[in-house]
Parts: C-alpha cells; sequence; structure tokens
C-alpha cells in the first residue's frame, strides 16, 4: 500500500442493532460474515451478544464469530465485535413492534454516539428503528437524521439517498403531506443546495457539482396555473445559486424528469418532499440504495429500507444494502480526508485524486458483488 490514503489506520465501523424483531440482526451478519472484510475495517456492533447468538444458530452460521466487549477499546482490529449493551434476557418477537425493542434501539444510539464523540470509532452505520416504539421523551425525533443533527449540534443538515451515481436530497423529511408548502421558503431551498453542494465537493468529491431541483407542484406549477411555490419560491432560491456561480438548475416537473432519465445528466436532485424523491429512487435502486445524512461533522449511512416486520426471522432478507451502506461510510470517510488534505496543500490535489483511484484500501469489487 503506497498510496497516501491506505495508509491510514484501520478504520472503526460502529453497526447500531436498531429494532431487534425486524432483520436487522439478519442482515448486519451476513453483512459483515466475511472475514475478508476485516482487513479494511474493524466492525462494532453496538447490541446484545445473546440476540447475535440467537440469530446465528437461527440461521445456521457457526462459523460466524465475534468477541464480546464492553467498551469500543477493547474491540479486536480482525474480528467482528459486540459491544454489549444488556446482558438481560429478551425474547425476540419477530413481526411485533413491542416498547423494550425501541428502548434498546435508543440505548445502542446512545452508546455509538458517545463513542463518536470520543474517537472510539470513526464511523456511523445505523439499521432501521420503528419510529414508533423509539420515540420517548429521550427520543423525540422523527429519526434517525434529527436525533443525529441535535446530539451533534447541527441545524444545517440534509438526508441523500445515494447509489453510486444517482444521489437525492430533500428540503422537507418526514412531515405530513398537507404540511409541506408551509415548511418551504427561498431561505431553506437555498441553505439545502449548499449543504448539498459542500456535501458532493468534502464527500464524493466532486469540485463543480451539478444540481437539479425538482418544482414542488404538477409540471413545476405550469407558470403559476397550478400553484405558484415553483415560481416564486423555488426558481428565485435558483437564480440566487446561479449568480454564485453554481451549477443548479430547474425547477424540473418531477414525473418528465425522472421517465426520461434526465436525472443521469446531474450529480445530485433536490426533490421537494420526501416521497417526490425516494419514491423514483427506491425504483430504481431498491437493493442498493444507501441514506446517508449530510452536513453532520461525522459520517453516518444507513440501509434505504425498514424493519421489514414481513420477512423477519425467515432468513430471506438481503444484506446488500446494509453491505453498500458500509461501503459507502468507509468511501466518505476516506473522502473527507483527502478533501481536507487538498485544502491544507491545494498543490496536492492531483496527488490526493491519483492516490484515491489507485488506493488499495478500496473494497474489491468481488467482494462488493457477494450475494447470499
Amino acid at each position: 500500500m503506497n498510496s497516501i490514503v491506505s495508509k491510514e489506520k484501520k478504520v472503526k465501523l460502529a453497526i447500531t442493532h436498531g429494532d431487534i424483531n425486524g432483520i436487522n440482526y439478519e442482515i448486519i451478519i451476513k453483512a459483515i460474515k466475511d472475514n475478508r472484510l476485516y482487513e479494511l475495517f474493524t466492525p462494532i456492533v453496538y447490541g446484545l451478544s445473546k440476540v447475535v447468538g440467537y440469530h446465528r444458530k437461527n440461521m445456521g452460521l457457526s462459523d460466524f464469530n465475534y468477541n464480546v466487549i464492553k467498551n469500543a477499546r477493547q474491540a479486536m482490529t480482525n474480528h467482528a465485535n459486540i459491544v454489549n449493551i444488556s446482558n438481560d434476557d429478551i425474547k425476540i418477537e419477530y413481526g411485533k413492534s413491542v416498547k423494550i425493542a425501541g428502548n434498546l434501539a435508543f440505548e445502542a444510539l446512545e452508546r455509538a454516539v458517545s463513542d463518536l464523540k470520543t474517537g472510539k470509532v470513526d464511523v456511523l452505520v445505523t439499521a432501521p428503528i420503528n419510529k414508533s416504539n423509539i420515540h420517548s421523551e429521550k427520543f423525540n425525533f422523527p429519526g434517525h437524521t434529527e436525533y443525529l443533527a441535535d446530539r451533534f449540534g447541527v441545524d444545517k443538515y440534509l438526508m441523500i439517498m445515494v447509489n453510486d451515481n444517482l444521489r437525492i436530497a430533500t428540503v422537507t423529511g418526514h412531515i405530513p403531506v398537507k404540511d409541506i408548502a408551509s415548511h418551504i421558503s427561498e431561505t431553506i431551498i437555498t441553505e439545502k443546495l449548499e449543504v448539498l453542494r459542500e456535501s458532493l465537493q468534502r464527500d464524493f468529491l466532486i469540485q463543480n457539482p451539478k444540481i437539479a431541483v425538482l418544482g414542488l407542484n404538477p409540471h413545476a406549477g405550469d407558470n403559476g396555473v397550478i400553484g405558484d411555490e415553483d415560481m416564486h419560491v423555488i426558481n428565485p432560491a435558483i437564480i440566487k445559486a446561479k449568480k454564485q456561480g453554481h451549477l443548479v438548475y430547474g425547477p424540473f416537473p418531477a414525473d418528465g424528469f425522472f421517465g426520461t432519465d434526465e436525472y443521469k445528466k446531474y450529480d445530485a436532485v433536490l426533490a421537494m418532499y420526501h416521497d417526490q424523491g425516494l419514491l423514483p429512487f427506491k425504483i430504481l435502486s431498491m437493493e442498493n440504495g444507501v441514506n446517508f445524512t449530510a452536513g453532520l461533522p461525522i459520517v453516518r449511512t444507513s440501509p434505504d429500507h425498514g424493519t421489514a416486520y414481513d420477512i423477519a426471522g425467515r432468513n430471506i432478507a438481503s444484506p446488500q444494502s446494509m453491505r453498500q451502506a458500509i461501503y459507502l461510510a468507509l468511501d466518505i470517510f476516506k473522502n473527507r480526508k483527502a478533501y481536507d488534505r487538498m485544502n491544507e496543500n491545494p498543490l496536492g490535489y492531483n496527488l490526493a485524486q491519483d492516490a484515491l483511484q489507485h488506493d488499495t484500501g478500496e473494497i474489491p469489487d468481488e467482494m462488493k458483488e457477494v450475494q447470499d
């Protein structure tokens, strides 16, 4: 390993177990059971050792070995590690939403975030939670994204759905459809565009990203005939970005934009609301998609699916999205280091780019394509 990137210490990758009654343990185990991966990163799962053992037996994976630890600093670099958050006997009830599952999901998150803040782990991959059973006075958030933004004191953040060169972000998140228009303003769109552009530059190493912005209304308002938000709110934000020298275009009608493959011409797409962006994304990328939170001081990714209660315990869940979440977290962690080096030494940009292209620390393609 001769590149400047491959000389970095092995990344400590934290995985929170999420809801224990869904497919999470199945996809986590499937995603990290290949011990060749441990040459590239150290997996540290925040969860329950007894539940790991239960799933290992249920899945018939007697060759999956792991190291049970109390603290992330005890992690063994060439093994899967489990930070055991409880020694209690926990009943697994596949497909059921129960309060104890929410409490345990929250406990894993809290432990992982604490370790991220103190540098015991480097990046975070979150398995799906059930937003109903995790909700409490301590977790009064719509989801992981808002929780992490609060814990790290960030007020400018963005959810980006990623699959290779397809990146779709949303201005609004988990809010009722009837409230979407009232949550959209020129200021908010401008803010989200800034976070998106900065993330494309630092997290994905795209020097001058080209961004498409979707309209809010059908046909992007049709010149005010079907709503005026596209003309009076969205378009001014796009014009402002262009005046600052950024490559921002739109607003585009969402149906035609995706129906004609127009999205392939852009480095990222900014949608106005959750389903406008995630519906086409999941059609195009369901098994390989990743949820990435831009704007945080740490790297956090997650599979783009939920707890999948309907197939829990049947050993048929695909780990592909979890794998991709792991790979993307590692790539972004590496990219940020390279980007920061470039800023420290602008003359070294070509050297850093060359190192990234030839970095032997990449996940080999044949390992990315492993199927269960």
